[in-house]
């Protein structure tokens, strides 16, 4: 996980709202939008995933944490934020981004993730339904969603669970900012 305030995390973060801003009809306009709270993107309340390269920030993601019931669980986690450079994109960077995320959200003992991501974002939304995300109705008021999404975990746990260490571990690796990001 990356500090909310390191340098990495402040350039991910303005890369993906300027993205936004020249790819969403009418712009994006950050006071419209639930920003992230530097308290959110750290545990128990979530985290901000940065992947580096050379030494420089080339992706991020954000997963937030959603009142559980009873053992301090959440009852859902949200991903949030996934954005990859313009320059590593077609690496599978994104979908790398995406399975630490989802993950994290397993390790913290969420069952579910949800995910909102608006119409231009084409990419995003078949990754999403690629990765086993099913279209739900809205979960919250982002003026931007046009697309909400959901995934149930127990089945991804289960996959995670194969002999592919090495894998998971240049995945990790790649998603936590201490290593480069590796094709």
């Amino acid at each position: 996980p990356c500090a909310p305030r390191h340098r990495h995390a402040h350039t991910s973060l303005e890369a993906y709202f300027s993205e936004l801003d020249a790819r969403f009809d009418g712009g994006f306009d950050r006071s419209r939008a639930n920003l992230d709270a530097p308290s959110d993107l750290v545990p128990p309340n979530g985290l901000l995933l940065v992947a580096t390269l050379a030494g420089e920030p080339v992706g991020c993601g954000v997963l937030r944490h959603h009142s559980g019931v009873g053992g301090g669980r959440p009852a859902w986690s949200e991903i949030k934020r996934l954005w990859v450079a313009p320059s590593v994109r077609g690496i599978g960077l994104g979908r790398r981004l995406l399975i630490a995320l989802e993950g994290r959200a397993a390790s913290s003992g969420a069952a579910v993730v949800r995910l909102d991501t608006n119409k231009a974002l084409t990419e995003a939304i078949a990754m999403y339904r690629a990765r086993g995300y099913h279209e739900i109705g809205p979960f919250n008021d982002n003026p931007y969603a046009h697309h909400w999404f959901e995934k149930r975990l127990a089945a991804t746990v289960r996959r995670r669970r194969q002999p592919a260490t090495a894998a998971r571990t240049r995945s990790t690796n790649a998603t936590s900012g201490t290593a480069p990001a590796q094709a």
